[in-house]
Parts: C-alpha cells; structure tokens; sequence
C-alpha cells in the first residue's frame, strides 16, 4: 500500500506538457476534437438542446393507489446474488484520453469524481475500454507526438467510420492510477481484425499493470456484424467466430508473458446472430476454462439514418413513448431466452457487455432527458431481475447524445467543466438500490397489478427485504398521475422508512434533475461532485396496520430504504472527491503557486508549441489538456494517493 502511494505521487509530480495530435472533422467526433465557437454552446450532439414534448398521461390512468406487500424468507423468484458495481461503463477506445485523462501524470479529476460516487455506493465500478475501436488497436513503445493514444483516419475501412488506433502503455497504466484512487475494475478487448497475426500485447501488458482489477478481456467485437462491416466475407458464420476465438486461445497459451489464461468473454453479438447460434457450435463448453463470461451487447433501437443514411429512418419524439414503460426493459431481455440459464449452467456469468438508449449516438431530446434516466434505471434493474451480472452503458464522442459524462472540447477546457447526462443518474441510484453487501437479489414486483407505468422491484439481503424501487414514467403537472404504494412486510413493518427521490418537472426535461435534492447541473457546470443539500424523506409507518405509504411523483423514482443498516450500506459515509478548485490565472480564476524549482524542470511554454487554433478565451492549450485543467488534476491525483490507505482497507 504504501508503495502504491509513493508511486500515485511520483506520477502526480511527474508534470509532462504532452501534445495529441488534432485530427479532422469526423461524424463520430471523438471528445476534443471539434473546435467550440463560443464559451456557451458546442453545436456538438452532446449538447444539443432539444426538448421533445412528454407523451401525455395514458388513457386510462394507472391506479394511483396500489399495495405493495412483500414476503420474507425463502422467497420465489428473486435474481442471483447481484453486486454493487452492476451498473457500469463501456468508453469507446479512441476517447479514452479524454475521458480518463492524458496519461497516468494527467487524470482527468470529474471522472475520478464520478467513479469515487459509485465506489462509496456499490463499493467498486466496472468499466470497459473498448467498442469497435478496440478490433484495430495497436499497442506502441511510443507515437510520432508522444501522446498516449493517436489515430489514423486514412486507414478506415468501416460503415462507422471508425479509425484504427495506436497507444502506448500509458492508457494502461492510467488505469491502474485509476483503479489505486477509486477501486475501477476493467474491461478490455484483444483485437480481432488479424487472426492470422494476433496483437496479444494489450493482453501481456495489462495482466502485468493492472493485475487483478483486469476482469475480463473481449475476444471480437460484433462479430455478426464483420461481413456487413466488410471485416470477413459474406459466407462468415457462428461456426467461424468459435475456429477464430480457438485460434486466439491457442495464441494466448503459447504466450508466456500471459499468465491468466482465463479472462476472455465472447461472443459479444450485436443481434445478427443469437447466442443459441454460438452455443450450438460447442463455444461455452469447449472453452469454458479459458472464459470469465459470456457477453452480449444490445441497443434497443438505432439511430443509424441520420448519422449515416442507413436502416430506418426514426424520430426521437416518435420513439419517446417507446422508452417509458415497463415493457421497453423487458423487451430487450426477451432477446435472449434461456441466455442468462445458459451461462449459469456453464458456471459463467452472462454481461451486457455494451448498451444505451441507441446505436449509431442516440435520439436528441430523449437520450439525454430525464426520461432516459428512468428508463436506465428500470432497464439496468430488469437485467439484475433476469439474471445478467452486469450491464455497461456505453460513452461515445462528442457527437451521439447518449453520454452519461462528456467532458468539454479541449478549447474550452480552461473554463468549462463536464456536463452530466441523465444516464449517470440511473447508475448512482442502481448502485444505492444494490448497496455494496453484494449479496442483493431483485424481484420484479409485477407492481400496481403490473401496469406498465408504474413498475416496482424489491432488493432482498438474507432472505429480507431492504429496499423498494418504484417509478412513475407519467408526466402529469396537475399532479393527479402521483401514486401511493402502500408497501407491506411480513411480520410487522419498521417505524418508519427513508426515502431517496429522482426528480425532475417532466421527463423531456434535459438537465438539473436532483437525486436526493442534490445535483451535477447543467452543461459545463460539473466537477462530478453532487451538489446542493442531501435531503432523504423520512416517511412514518403504521405498524398497527403493517403499511408505510410512499408517494411517487410522476414523473419520477423513489427509493425506499426498509432500514437504517440499508441507507448507510448503500451510502456510506460522504464521498471522497477530489478537488478541482485550483485554476491558472488565464481568465481572472484563482491562482496556485507553484515552486519555481518544478517549474525549471516542467515544459513550461513549450507545452504551447503545439496550441490549437480557435475562437476560445485567451491562449490557446494543448490538444492534450489546457495546462489549467492539469492542474486541477494535479492536485486531485495528489489528494487522492494521500487517502489511499483508507480505500484499500475498504475494498
């Protein structure tokens, strides 16, 4: 521990003024690299401003009162043993220095931040670094501009139009400085694309670096969708992928500088093929011993002809009904009868190992509105209820409008902090709902006689029940669609429940949502510190009639905590964050003095040698990171490695 300390330190003095090299204007923009032309607003999909008209209460209303009554011991139905960290990230590979941060010296601090609220909840975060960027990555001794990570858009051969990759070691070891402050667990993914010649080194060198907090490395990426990609030929089958995903295992075998063989999830399909199609060929059992999971990945819908011409066309507003109901979760888990069963008789878990609202960047004005925070909540819960072990919400580029964080294009850096989307608030409840015991199973309470307005789950410990979810997807500003679950316990009901609400006017509302009275605020307003005053409900029960009524706005979601030992397992003590108060005096901020000894051995103005043209504040910075944001990162990285020893006491 304490040498893990001394190195976080070492990293945090180690002030390298690095320079990523700014490519061209691209449809799937990677975060940075569109040029903002003013302080307020990007034009980038990310923060797009439309507001979609709510669908109006539905006709006829849901039941505004209805009993919820749970049973205690040995109860029918409940999921598997779910963790804490169930509700995690899938980053895209190209974006990872800017969501990360630059390298293992340059964290980036609102992404600590975001991580150290999930941690304090479900005790760790799972995160995947991959997507289609990860089938042609290649891992380097170094770049041409000594960034960590670079690409090559004149080697795209895709309808995605996603560029081939370069890295260094240095987004590796950025993870493990990650996982030292805020206990992330990660994914990663061995390229796919040359099977003849495999690049097993991302394999080799995060085995070594990350050790344990590697958890699971994908073999293929959509591997039903190659021959449509151009990728494989027409004839491509289920049947192939398992001879590839062979090929690999052999490789990996033969590789001494790979001393777990055991961490390779497949198939990860799209839905071109079923998983039934890759079971049959023998997959999970001929190679279960070199397997950590079976995966999936599965959007519910696309968005593919705007950003590309191709499929259906579709409209965010006529989709919008579509995500607020019950069934929408369901209807995705029905995609894979008998899946989740599968893996457990194989003794494997089964992921979603990538997902959001929808592929090809999402709808403006429902991927980021409060309705998609009710529908992730609801969607990641009936997962846990289904038996899937984890589901990773994906984060693009700055132009798809799903993003549960996007960090500000680098031009704006200086002065502008992240912007938090609606997703991130449904992984914060999820978390709380799960608690960190990682033993919480989930049962879909089939609520209010199951109308799918109004759906409920119940989080069980020990046989017990310990907390109550229930939503309300209705918007209704006369306030005559709020209900009133009457939730009753065998046995005898506690004096009185806490209860944490997510809230907002209306489920198109696109920002300032409050989880608890507290909020991460409009675009560009974030560190990833929750603000404002925590306020929990305290709501009396009546024991002589076994009832605790709870009310739930529409729109909106309750969490009801059963017992005091259930909020403070779910929320334990504040959160360690890290500051990002500390600003260069480029725009009249506060200023750090630093010692003019670092400064004699720091880049210092060189750094500006490479400067980005723009129309932002003052001097243009690195494309890298502004040398402001750098220092709040600095300090952070610092105030965490000083906290370490509390964390890893904690895991």
């Amino acid at each position: 521990m304490h040498l893990l300390l001394v190195h976080s330190l070492f990293f945090s003095f180690g002030l390298v003024q690095a320079a990523v090299t700014a490519y061209g204007p691209h449809v799937q923009s990677p975060f940075g690299t569109t040029t903002a032309a003013s302080a307020s607003y990007t034009g980038s999909a990310s923060y797009d401003r439309t507001v979609l008209q709510p669908p109006p209460p539905p006709n006829p209303p849901p039941p505004t009162q209805f009993n919820v009554d749970l049973q205690t011991g040995d109860v029918s139905g409940v999921s598997i043993q779910q963790q804490g960290s169930f509700f995690g990230f899938s980053i895209e590979f190209s974006v990872t220095t800017q969501v990360l941060g630059l390298n293992s010296s340059f964290l980036q601090v609102p992404f600590l931040n975001l991580m150290a609220n999930l941690r304090q909840r479900g005790g760790s975060v799972r995160v995947r670094v991959g997507g289609n960027t990860q089938e042609t990555a290649t891992l380097v001794a170094s770049t041409p501009d000594g960034a960590a990570l670079e690409k090559d858009y004149a080697g795209i051969t895709n309808p995605t139009a996603t560029p081939p990759l370069v890295f260094t070691n240095e987004i590796i070891k950025m993870m493990a400085e990650i996982s030292a402050l805020t206990n992330v667990y990660w994914y990663m993914g061995v390229p796919f694309n040359d099977t003849q010649h495999w690049r097993l080194q991302i394999a080799e060198v995060g085995e070594a670096m990350l050790g344990d907090y590697l958890i699971g490395l994908q073999g293929g990426n959509e591997p039903d969708l190659y021959s449509r990609h151009g990728h494989r030929p027409d004839s491509y089958s289920p049947q192939d992928y398992t001879n590839e995903f062979g090929l690999l295992i052999d490789a990996m075998n033969a590789d001494s500088n790979i001393p777990n063989k055991n961490l390779l999830i497949g198939p990860n399909l799209a839905g071109v093929w079923s998983p039934t199609d890759i079971w049959e060929t023998g997959f999970a059992t001929d190679y279960n011993q070199n397997l950590a999971a079976l995966g999936v990945e599965r959007y519910p819908t696309d968005n593919c002809y705007a950003q590309f011409g191709i499929g259906t066309p579709r409209s965010g507003q006529e989709m919008f009904p579509t995500f607020l109901t019950h069934q929408a979760g369901k209807n995705i888990v029905a995609e894979f009868p008998g899946a989740p069963a599968y893996a457990q008789s194989v003794g494997k878990p089964f992921i979603m190992s990538e997902t959001n609202t929808a592929s090809c960047g999402g709808f403006p004005g429902l991927s980021d509105s409060f309705g998609a925070a009710l529908w992730g909540i609801d969607y990641a819960l009936q997962l846990a209820y289904s038996n899937f072990s984890t589901v990773l919400f994906h984060v693009g580029g700055q132009s798809v409008y799903y993003n549960p964080f996007t960090p500000p294009v680098r031009n704006q850096s200086t002065y502008q902090q992240w912007t938090i989307g609606p997703v991130y608030y449904s992984a914060l409840v999820v978390a709380e709902a799960l608690g960190s015991s990682n033993i919480a199973q989930v049962l879909d309470l089939q609520a209010n006689d199951g109308n799918d307005y109004t759906p409920g789950y119940a989080i069980y410990e020990n046989g017990q029940p310990v907390r109550v979810a229930l939503t309300n997807f209705v918007t209704d500003p006369d306030g005559d669609s709020d209900y009133t679950a009457s939730i009753s316990i065998g046995g005898t009901v506690p004096a009185q429940v806490q209860v944490k609400y997510l809230l907002a006017n209306s489920v198109s509302e696109l920002y300032n949502f409050t989880w608890a009275g507290q909020t991460f605020g409009g675009p560009f307003s974030s560190d990833g510190r929750l603000n404002g005053t925590l306020d929990i409900q305290t709501i009396p029960c009546d024991q002589i009639n076994n009832v605790c009524q709870v009310k739930v706005p529409a729109p909106g979601f309750a969490l009801v905590f059963l017992t005091n030992n259930a909020l403070s397992e779910s929320d334990q003590t504040s959160t360690m964050t890290f500051p990002t108060t500390a600003y260069t005096n480029l725009h009249g901020g506060p200023t750090i003095t630093i010692d003019p000894s670092v400064l004699a051995t720091s880049n210092g103005e060189k750094g500006f040698a490479n400067a980005l043209a723009g129309t932002s504040k003052g001097r243009q910075m690195s494309n890298a990171l502004g040398f402001a944001q750098a220092l709040p990162s600095l300090v952070g990285v610092m105030a965490g490695a000083l906290m370490i020893g509390r964390l890893a006491f904690m895991r």
